[in-house]
């Protein structure tokens, strides 16, 4: 693998991303904060003339850094698969998370011709995730990035195409292929669609967030938490399962955290609340909301309110973590697949949307459970049933 250096802030956005991606496909590289290192900086400003525009991505392969880049121009120049072998295909796997990775294996097996399609890099929520305790054959708990990496290893054992940093930017309904373009420009046809996009994590929508995104304002404690080591306070926003675990995890991090649910009530599993609730490190906020967000390069305040008493408090962490839940990642099938309230596709109990050969598992499908172990057995589900449909078409 070619040496790479990432020069970038820990308020920078894309910096995150960037080393998100690099992280979720296992590249080493290099990390040299330019607020920290004053030689970084120097060397980021000689590059540019002057400029600062982070990330700066040197790759040694002799054809100059990149700023800011695109998760596809990461992949084309680090040599991932960016374009398809085929234009035609059996089974098309939108969402490389749990999901689209077993059904992936199972098509594999069953020897349906598939090709999985990643927007970013494979494992979605879950390679992000500290730790699963519930995924059976893991008595001791895993970490959620070393499960992806047997998921991923075990699709490659059976040689499937898989594209990373691709997004499918539409879906054409059609008999006998569906017909799907790419973020690179290319174009398939498959028989069959499996769409197993998952979630995103759901914004509060409150002055200062996008300000604040990526810089002091974060959905993923395992990818920021470390950035906030001694600090005094930091806080969790969200009082279910997600939001208490993560917590948890950012104990290791901070002297104090700050809990605040909208609900009157802590709504995650009893003996997560009771380690909460029994933590001296704990402060409980029930019936409240942020309601903005102060400060514009760093976070200086967060406003609190009351809903009981209409009170308005004010305190300071230094960094905010969004545990609200889920936001189903169905942009692109809007007018195309019929959708519950709140934007999750509709299947019948096949697993199939209202347009035939397109197929649905996972968090992105209405009525899921939304957890790991189911999301990767409605995926091996929906394969039979593809399975059956295409002997059927032939």
């Amino acid at each position: 693998m070619k040496p790479i250096v990432v020069y970038g802030a820990s308020w920078c956005p894309d910096c995150h991303r960037t080393k998100r991606f690099l992280d979720g496909h296992k590249i080493p590289y290099e990390w040299h904060d330019i607020d920290e290192d004053d030689q970084a900086l120097r060397i980021v400003q000689e590059i540019q003339d002057g400029g600062r525009t982070i990330p700066t991505v040197v790759i040694d392969d002799g054809l100059g850094p990149l700023f800011e880049p695109t998760d596809e121009e990461l992949a084309s120049r680090l040599g991932l698969l960016v374009h398809t072998k085929k234009t035609r295909y059996d089974l098309a796997i939108i969402g490389g998370g749990p999901a689209g990775i077993a059904a992936s294996i199972y098509g594999a097996r069953e020897g349906v011709d598939t090709v999985l399609i990643e927007a970013s890099s494979f494992g979605g929520n879950a390679s992000v995730t500290e730790r699963v305790d519930n995924y059976p054959g893991f008595p001791d708990g895993v970490a959620g990035g070393d499960l992806i990496d047997r998921f991923v290893a075990q699709a490659k054992r059976y040689e499937i195409e898989m594209l990373a940093a691709t997004k499918v930017v539409s879906v054409q309904a059609d008999a006998p292929y569906h017909r799907l373009t790419l973020s690179n420009g290319d174009t398939l046809e498959a028989a069959a669609v499996l769409v197993a996009t998952g979630s995103s994590y759901r914004r509060l929508n409150v002055d200062g967030e996008n300000e604040l995104l990526g810089k002091s304002v974060h959905y993923c404690a395992t990818c920021d938490g470390p950035f906030y080591r001694g600090s005094k306070e930091l806080m969790v926003i969200g009082g279910g399962n997600s939001a208490l675990e993560e917590s948890m995890f950012l104990n290791a991090f901070t002297e104090h955290i700050r809990i605040v649910q909208l609900e009157d009530h802590l709504t995650a599993s009893p003996i997560l609340v009771e380690k909460v609730l029994n933590s001296s490190k704990y402060d409980v906020h029930l019936s409240s909301e942020v309601v903005e967000f102060e400060g514009s390069e760093k976070l200086s305040a967060v406003k609190v309110k009351n809903l009981k008493t209409g009170e308005i408090n004010v305190y300071h962490p230094e960094g905010v973590f969004v545990f609200i839940g889920l936001t189903p990642n169905t942009a692109i099938f809007d007018g195309l697949l019929t959708m519950d309230e709140g934007g999750f596709i509709v299947t019948d109990r096949c697993l199939s949307t209202n347009i035939e050969g397109i197929f649905a598992a996972g968090d992105v499908r209405s009525g899921s459970t939304k957890q790991l172990a189911s999301a990767s057995g409605e995926a091996v589900a929906a394969l039979l049933q593809i399975r059956n449909y295409l002997a059927r078409r032939n």
